[in-house]
């Protein structure tokens, strides 16, 4: 049981995160950078890779996109440590996932990120990582 509440905190943080991420992307100045003349520009320049879409397509997009990898890594690990916790707790593979996303997310956060999400992330890892140790003991 602790096992499971554990691996439900994890999940129900990194979907939290996600949540947010995904509502400050489109409400309010927060992603936004603090130059009008660097929003405009990003506006009007495209990547090299494409000269379809702009900086701030690829800026918004990426969001979002950043944004539902983190709803859906919530959805699925919290759905299993509640509907399925035997299978959950007996694959190495997802075990494994699990751990390998979180920590790439802290490594991620702790170079690019601000404080807030590095935190939010920590929390996170800890809960799996206690949740995964109390399931094998």
């Amino acid at each position: 049981m602790l096992a499971t509440v554990l691996l439900v905190v994890s999940a129900a943080v990194l979907f939290s995160l996600g949540a947010i991420h995904l509502v400050i992307t489109f409400v309010g100045p927060k992603l936004k950078p603090r130059d009008p003349a660097l929003l405009a520009r990003m506006r009007e320049v495209s990547p090299g890779i494409t000269g379809r879409a702009s900086m701030w397509d690829f800026w918004v997009g990426f969001n979002v996109s950043h944004s539902m990898a983190a709803l859906l890594y919530g959805a699925i690990y919290g759905y299993l440590a509640i509907a399925h916790p035997d299978l959950l707790f007996s694959s190495v593979y997802l075990l494994a996932v699990g751990a390998l996303t979180l920590g790439g997310l802290l490594i991620v956060g702790k170079i690019y990120w601000f404080r807030a999400p590095l935190i939010g992330i920590s929390v996170s890892l800890l809960c799996y990582v206690a949740g995964v140790a109390a399931a094998l003991s």
